[in-house]
C-alpha cells in the first residue's frame, strides 16, 4: 500500500509539472498579446477575421437566408460558424488575443486530460507506466494544433475515452457530459465525423464479429452526432440541402496519377499535414521502429498486436488521404456532387490520435524489456517535449519573419486610411492586392474579395471577369481559381500566389491587366496595394496616398477606381 501511495504521488506529482509546462507554452500568448506570433494561414488570413466580422455584423443569430453585407456584397451566414459554437462567443465577449489564448488554453488542457485518461483507463493500466502515461499526454497537449480546429482532433481522446467507457457498459453521467459537450466546441466537418464514423465502424465490427449489437454504444455514436448536426445547421442548409450552386460546385481536386498518390500516402505517413501537426518524424518513428524490431521476435502478446493494428491503420489513413485525389475519382465527383462539397479524405484527422498512441505502446514496449531501456524512454520522452515546446508558434513564426499580431491587422495604419477617405465604410467597397482581404474585414472595410468555406458560384463568375487576363497569364492562378476559388482574390500573374509583401518588399507591379468597369459595377471603389502598380493611370486607377506605419508590417498603396 505504501509502495503504491508513493508511485501515486509521483504521478500526481509528473501531472503538475505537465500542467506547469503546458502554461509557459501558452505564455508568450499571455504575455505578448497582440505582439505575440501566431499562424497566418487559414488562421489570421481567415478565422479569426470571421469570427469579428460575424460579432460586428449582428447576424450571430440571423435566419437562415441572412447575408453578412461586409463579405462579398453579402456572404451567405451560413458561410461563417454557427452561433452555436463555444469559439465565436469567446471572440464576441474578449478582444481578439484574449479569445486566442482562452481557446489555446481549453483545447490544450483538455487534450491532456483526454489523452491521460485514455492511456491510463484503456491502454496503459500498470501503475510503473506513469511517465509514459503522463509524458505522451503532456506531447500530445503540445502538438501545433490547427487554431480553429478547436477540439477537433485533440479532443478526441476524450471522447474515446467516453465511448469505450459505454461500448463496455461501465459508462456514467460523465462520459455522456463528454460526448454532449465536446460538438460546442469542436467540428463535425473538421474532425469528428471521421471519428464518429470509426465509432460506427467499430461498432459494426463488434455486432458482426461478435454478435454484440450494443444499443447504448450505438445511442451514443447517434447522440454525439445529432448534435453536431443540430450545431451545423446552418452548414447544411447552405450546402447539403440548398439547391442553389455555391463556389464548391466547381471544385475539381482529382487530377493526381497513381505514382503521384503512392508518393503522397508515403509522405503523409513520415511527415504528416499542415492542419494536423503531429511532429512525429525526428523522435516518434524512430521509437515505433525499433518497437516494431520487439514486435518480431515477442509476438504473443496483445499489446503487441495492438501497436501492429495501430500502424497498419495509420498508413491506411494516408493511403486514404492521398488516394482521394487519385484522378480515378473524378467522373464520381462530376456525378455526386456531394463528393466534391465535402472532402472525404480527411480521416487522416485522426492521426493525432493513433500516433500518439502509437508513440505510447511503442514506449511501454521498450519499458518492459527493463534495464537501460527504461532510462532511454525517459530519454524518448523528454526528446519529444523538448521537440514540441521548439515548434511553439512564437519561436516558429517570429524565425520565419512572419509579423505579429498587431503588425498583421495594423489597426492603426488602416485607421488613417479610412479616415482619408472619409466616407462611411458601408458606402464603398474595396479590394486588396499582395495582403489577405481579412486585414481590411478585420478593420471593418467592406471587401468584394475574400477567403470562405463557399460564397455564391454567380460571384465567383462575375468577380473572375475582373481577373480574367491577369488568370489569362498564368495557367497555375487559373488552375487555383477556377478548380478551387475559395480565395477569392485580386489575382496578379506578377505576384503568383503570394498575399504577404511587407513594406520591406522591392516588388512592383508592371503590367496589371483588371476590368475596373466591373470591379465598379460590382462597387469597388478603392484598392489597397501592399506594392506599387507602375501602369495605374493606364488601368483606370489614381494613386491617391501611401501609408506607413511603424507598427504595422505592410506598405499601402491606395488607389481610387476611377
Amino acid at each position: 500500500m505504501q509502495q503504491a501511495a508513493v508511485k501515486l504521488t509521483k504521478e500526481k506529482r509528473l501531472i503538475l509539472i505537465s500542467l506547469f509546462i503546458i502554461l509557459l507554452y501558452l505564455s508568450p500568448l499571455i504575455v505578448l498579446g497582440d505582439n505575440a506570433h501566431i499562424r497566418v494561414q487559414d488562421n489570421l488570413d481567415s478565422n479569426v477575421a470571421w469570427y469579428t466580422v460575424l460579432t460586428r455584423s449582428h447576424e450571430l443569430f440571423g435566419p437562415l437566408n441572412a447575408v453578412i453585407p461586409q463579405v462579398m456584397n453579402g456572404l451567405p451566414r451560413g458561410a461563417y460558424e454557427s452561433e452555436f459554437r463555444g469559439i465565436v462567443w469567446l471572440y464576441a465577449l474578449f478582444p481578439t488575443m484574449t479569445a486566442y489564448a482562452i481557446s489555446q488554453t481549453i483545447t490544450r488542457f483538455a487534450a491532456f486530460l483526454g489523452m491521460y485518461l485514455l492511456l491510463k483507463k484503456r491502454f496503459l493500466k500498470e501503475q510503473d507506466t506513469s511517465l509514459i502515461r503522463v509524458g505522451v499526454a503532456l506531447a500530445f497537449a503540445l502538438t501545433p494544433f490547427w487554431p480553429s480546429g478547436m477540439l477537433s482532433t485533440l479532443g478526441q481522446p476524450l471522447a474515446l475515452w467516453a465511448f469505450l467507457k459505454i461500448r463496455n457498459r461501465e459508462h456514467s453521467w460523465r462520459e455522456w457530459t463528454v460526448l454532449a459537450l465536446l460538438p460546442l466546441y469542436s467540428s463535425f466537418v473538421l474532425g469528428f465525423f471521421f471519428f464518429l464514423t470509426a465509432m460506427g465502424l467499430l461498432w459494426l465490427r463488434d455486432g458482426i464479429k461478435k454478435r454484440d449489437w450494443n444499443p447504448v454504444f450505438f445511442v451514443g455514436i447517434a447522440f454525439m452526432t445529432a448534435i453536431y448536426l443540430a450545431i451545423d445547421y446552418r452548414l447544411l442548409s447552405g450546402l447539403a440541402l440548398s439547391s442553389a450552386p455555391t463556389s464548391r460546385t466547381e471544385f475539381v481536386e482529382s487530377q493526381n496519377g497513381f505514382w503521384y498518390s503512392m508518393g503522397l500516402a508515403v509522405f503523409n505517413f513520415l511527415f504528416g499535414h499542415n492542419q494536423v501537426l503531429t511532429m512525429h518524424t525526428p523522435v516518434i518513428l524512430p521509437i515505433i521502429s525499433i518497437a516494431l524490431i520487439v514486435v518480431f521476435n515477442q509476438k504473443s502478446q496483445k499489446v503487441h498486436k495492438r501497436i501492429l493494428y495501430l500502424i497498419g491503420f495509420n498508413f491506411a489513413l494516408s493511403l486514404w488521404y492521398a488516394f482521394w485525389f487519385y484522378k480515378a475519382w473524378e467522373p464520381l465527383k462530376q456525378r455526386f456532387s456531394i463528393l466534391t462539397m465535402f472532402n472525404f479524405g480527411r480521416f487522416h484527422y485522426l492521426h493525432p490520435l493513433t500516433i500518439y498512441v502509437s508513440f505510447a505502446l511503442a514506449l511501454y514496449i521498450l519499458w518492459m524489456l527493463g534495464g537501460k531501456w527504461q532510462k532511454r524512454v525517459r530519454f524518448y520522452v523528454v526528446a519529444q517535449v523538448i521537440l514540441l515546446l521548439f515548434c511553439n508558434d512564437e519561436i516558429v513564426y517570429r524565425v520565419y519573419g512572419q509579423p505579429s499580431v498587431k503588425q498583421f491587422y495594423a489597426v492603426n495604419q488602416f485607421q488613417q486610411i479610412r479616415d482619408y477617405i472619409g466616407l462611411p465604410q458601408e458606402s464603398y467597397r474595396v479590394a486588396s492586392i499582395g495582403l489577405h482581404p481579412s486585414i481590411a474585414q478585420y478593420n471593418g472595410f467592406y471587401t468584394l474579395d475574400s477567403y470562405v468555406n463557399y460564397y455564391p458560384l454567380t460571384y465567383k463568375h462575375e468577380f473572375r471577369q475582373i481577373i480574367a487576363k491577369e488568370l489569362d497569364k498564368s495557367p497555375d492562378l487559373q488552375t487555383y481559381f477556377d478548380q478551387w476559388g475559395s480565395r477569392c482574390y485580386l489575382f496578379v500573374s506578377e505576384l503568383g500566389k503570394n498575399y504577404e509583401f511587407t513594406k520591406n518588399s522591392i516588388v512592383k507591379i508592371n503590367h496589371l491587366q483588371l476590368n475596373t468597369a466591373v470591379l465598379k459595377a460590382m462597387g469597388g471603389k478603392y484598392i489597397l496595394s501592399a506594392v506599387p502598380i507602375m501602369n495605374a493611370e493606364e488601368e483606370g486607377l489614381q494613386l491617391l496616398n501611401i501609408f506607413d506605419d511603424p507598427q504595422s508590417a505592410w506598405r499601402i498603396y491606395l488607389y481610387e477606381a476611377k
